[in-house]
C-alpha cells in the first residue's frame, strides 16, 4: 500500500469515528455512505461488496421520529435538569421527611420501646429497620405472625405517600451455610423478598412503587464483634425513598 492510500484510509477512519459518535444519527449515515462511496471509486473495496450501515436501518419513519423525540427530551433534562413533581421540592404533594419519620415514631411507639423497630433519616430517605429479634427466627426467612401488624401500620403510612420503598435485607458476619440458605447473601435477599411478597398481597401499595434488595453482611450498622452490634446488624429496612434518591432510581 502506498504511502498516500495509508494517510486517506487513516483520515477516512478518524471521520467514521466521529461521525459515530454523533448524536446525528442521519448526518452519521451521510458520511458513511459518502466514504463507502470513495472507497469504491479507489477500488479500496469491492464494487459488488456489500455496504455495512452503521445503525439499523429496519426503523420505520414514524419511529425513528418517536426516537428522536424521545432523545431530544432526554438531552433537555440532562441540562435543564428534571421537571419538578407537583406539590413542591419534597415531589407529588409529599410531606417532608422528617414529618414522615415523626408520624412512624408515633404509630411504632411500642416497638421502638421494646426495640423491635429503629426509625432513622438519612440522605436517602425515611428508614424503618426491623429486627430480626421481633420479625424472624434465626436463620429464617419467615415473617413470624406476630409482628405482622407492625408491617401493616408501616404499609399504611407508606401507601399515603407517593415515595417509593425498597426493601434491603441486611445481616450479621457470622457465616451461614443450610440446604436453603448458602450464605448470607440469600438470607437477606430471602428476607427482603419476603417482606416484598407480602406488601405487594395486603398493603394495597401499587408493586411499581416497590423493590428489594439484599446486600449480606456488607452494610452493617454497628460493630459485628459485639453480639449487641450483630443484632443491630440482622435486620431488614424498609427505605421510604425521598426526592434526592429518587432521582437515581431506574425509570
Amino acid at each position: 500500500m502506498s504511502y498516500a492510500d495509508f494517510i486517506t484510509l487513516l483520515f477516512a477512519f478518524f471521520v467514521v469515528m466521529f461521525a459515530a459518535s454523533n448524536e446525528d444519527s442521519k448526518k452519521a449515515g451521510q458520511v458513511a455512505k459518502s466514504v463507502q462511496g470513495a472507497f469504491q471509486e479507489l477500488a479500496m473495496f469491492s464494487p459488488s461488496g456489500k455496504a455495512v450501515p452503521l445503525f439499523d436501518g429496519s426503523v420505520s419513519t414514524d419511529s425513528k421520529g418517536v426516537i428522536d423525540a424521545a432523545a431530544g427530551s432526554m438531552i433537555e433534562q440532562e441540562f435543564v435538569g428534571p421537571k419538578q413533581r407537583p406539590g413542591g421540592p419534597e415531589g407529588n404533594g409529599s410531606r417532608a421527611m422528617s414529618a414522615v419519620k415523626a408520624e412512624l415514631e408515633e404509630k411504632l411507639e411500642v416497638e421502638l420501646g421494646e426495640g423491635k423497630v429503629r426509625v432513622t433519616e438519612d440522605e436517602r430517605g425515611v428508614v424503618v429497620s426491623l429486627a430480626e429479634a421481633g420479625f424472624f427466627g434465626p436463620g429464617s426467612a419467615v415473617v413470624e405472625s406476630k409482628a405482622l401488624p407492625t408491617i401493616d401500620r408501616i404499609a399504611g403510612i407508606v401507601r399515603a405517600l407517593p415515595d417509593n420503598l425498597r426493601v434491603e435485607g441486611h445481616t450479621d458476619n457470622i457465616p451461614i451455610r443450610t440446604a436453603q440458605f448458602p450464605s448470607n447473601w440469600e438470607l437477606s435477599t430471602a428476607r427482603a423478598t419476603t417482606v416484598l411478597q407480602y406488601l405487594i398481597a395486603n398493603s394495597g401499595i401499587p408493586p411499581q412503587r416497590l423493590s428489594a434488595v439484599g446486600y449480606g453482611e456488607y452494610r452493617p450498622v454497628s460493630d459485628n464483634s459485639a453480639p449487641a452490634g450483630r443484632a443491630a446488624n440482622r435486620r431488614v429496612d424498609l427505605v421510604i425513598l425521598g426526592a434526592a434518591a429518587l432521582k437515581l432510581e431506574p425509570k
